[in-house]
């Protein structure tokens, strides 16, 4: 049986998603995890993964409000989705 997704899961998933969008900001994310795409695709649904991104997003706050209004939540609940998958 696959797992579960969470709500905190989908949300690191759009922003993801969001952040790989932009070339400068993608190429960024890679430097800083140290990985590369091949190794960002296989873990781009573990829970630690997930959360780097989201904490890459708080590092920059101009990119984390620009997530939020392109995913339609508050900037908060890309915090409190970070905060819950570095706890799974």
């Amino acid at each position: 049986m696959p797992p579960v997704e969470t709500n905190a899961e989908a949300i690191a998933l759009q922003a993801l998603v969001w952040t790989l969008g932009d070339p400068a900001r993608a190429a960024r994310l890679l430097d800083l995890t140290g990985l590369d795409p091949a190794g960002l695709r296989a873990r781009a649904g573990e829970p630690l993964l997930l959360a780097a991104t989201l904490g890459f997003l708080e590092a920059h706050e101009p990119d984390l409000v620009a997530c939020a209004e392109a995913l339609s939540i508050k900037p908060a609940d890309l915090v409190a989705s970070r905060a819950e998958l570095e706890r799974a």
